[in-house]
């Protein structure tokens, strides 16, 4: 199988209802369905930016139950913007393929509603931040992925740093071996400087924001219900913490009933916003299996914890290693599997990151590889930019290169791979 081509395999009665909350819960919703995700005749790639001419066209588009990602685009293909659907009538709506009667009339009541104005004002109460597809917050992983989210409500702060993070997720009912490996890795990760998503629910979810946060890491919390009713309850007082020191996301918005359907649906976001997944602990019909799928589909590594061969809990993970995934031992093993980012990231000032791996460094070594290049430079221009003693940068460009960071296209020249 080659590197980076993953794909689990669930059972075919797997039983996504097991996450978040009970089916009978959440009956019904207001918001999203979240159903669109079928092949298209004639694909429509999701849409990846929005004018703001058409911003709030389009998000009230986006509130419609039954309009996902691809419908939405094959709306905006035929009508030629957001605005121009929200005045198309009944009849003409009706020609757009997958656009029955019944989204018909929701299109057209979703023009004389004002649940867009409600939204706002909650929001804008909440401190809630919504974005769409090219604004400058909306998470460039994310907005590739073949299912992006029409919109995301965020609470708390986004930052670039965030862009280098890792998922973890499993069981709501783990063990103490789960729950150890959990906040080992959840701060492993944080204290290198690694965002760690996850989301929120009982058991493994919650360990790995409360391990991050405890020694002063960064965590973001993908919600399935909205970012202001927080879903379980008594994890209220931890997605405060998280908002003060990461962010809480959601694509529900705040007055959508959610229904279980929307918890396995918000992995793929999860995983969407990672460089790759974790799965800590999970039994063989682990809704965790889910998030592992996704990030597979999506081209993100996948990583598996093992555990005791006799522990059910950790079946789970023992398969996804006989899928492919990637077996770990600690945080370290992840940082050296992960591959160069597309594009680098700005940690502090001065200190660009272009490959996870960086992050282990110390202060000498990061000092020259900031001083190098992407062409190949000199080394004497690599001496004079550091600051440092000749044998000094030239034992730490021997470390460098043994780490995979830099390469040397000729004896005397140097540059960042």
């Amino acid at each position: 199988m080659p590197e980076n081509e993953f794909t689990p395999q669930l059972p075919l009665d797997f039983d996504s209802s097991n996450i978040g909350a009970p089916v009978d819960e959440f009956e019904g919703t207001d918001g999203p369905c979240f159903e669109d995700h079928g092949e298209f005749e004639i694909p429509i790639n999701p849409l990846r930016s929005v004018s703001m001419e058409d911003r709030d066209a389009y998000i009230k588009l986006s509130l419609v139950n039954g309009i996902g990602p691809r419908t939405l685009a094959s709306l905006v293909d035929y009508f030629g913007s957001a605005s121009d659907v929200l005045t198309a009538s009944q009849a003409q709506l009706g020609k757009v393929k997958r656009i029955g009667p019944k989204l018909a009339t929701l299109v057209r009541d979703a023009s004389r509603s004002d649940l867009l104005e409600k939204v706002y004002e909650h929001c804008a109460a909440n401190q809630v931040q919504i974005v769409v597809p090219g604004d400058q917050f909306f998470p460039r992983l994310l907005a590739e992925i073949d299912d992006p989210p029409l919109m995301l409500f965020i609470r708390g702060k986004l930052e670039k740093r965030d862009a280098i993070a890792i998922g973890m997720v499993g069981t709501r009912h783990c063990t103490h071996y789960g729950r150890t490996m959990a906040e080992r890795f959840a701060k492993g990760l944080a204290m290198r400087g690694i965002t760690v998503i996850s989301g929120l629910a009982r058991g493994i979810d919650g360990i790995c924001h409360e391990s991050t946060l405890s020694v002063g890491g960064r965590t973001i919390a993908v919600l399935g219900s909205s970012v202001t009713d927080i879903y379980p309850p008594e994890h209220d007082e931890l997605a405060d913490r998280i908002a003060c020191n990461g962010a809480l996301i959601s694509e529900t918005h705040p007055f959508a009933k959610p229904k279980a359907g929307v918890f396995p649906q918000r992995n793929r976001i999860i995983s969407g916003l990672s460089l790759g997944v974790l799965v800590v602990e999970a039994a063989d019909r682990s809704g965790s299996l889910i998030t592992a799928r996704h990030a597979g589909e999506q081209g993100r590594d996948v990583f598996a914890i093992p555990g005791p061969v006799t522990s059910r809990m950790s079946k789970g993970c023992h398969q996804l290693i006989r899928d492919g995934a990637t077996l770990v031992c600690d945080a370290e093993e992840i940082l050296e599997h992960l591959g160069p980012l597309v594009e680098g990231v700005d940690i502090s000032e001065g200190v660009k990151i272009k490959h996870p791996a960086e992050l282990q460094l110390n202060e000498i070594e990061q000092q020259v590889l900031q001083a190098i290049d992407s062409e190949p430079m000199d080394i004497d221009a690599v001496v004079r930019s550091s600051g440092l003693p000749i044998p000094r940068v030239l034992s730490t460009i021997s470390v460098l290169e043994m780490r995979g960071l830099i390469k040397r296209p000729s004896g005397r020249s140097v540059c960042r791979i």
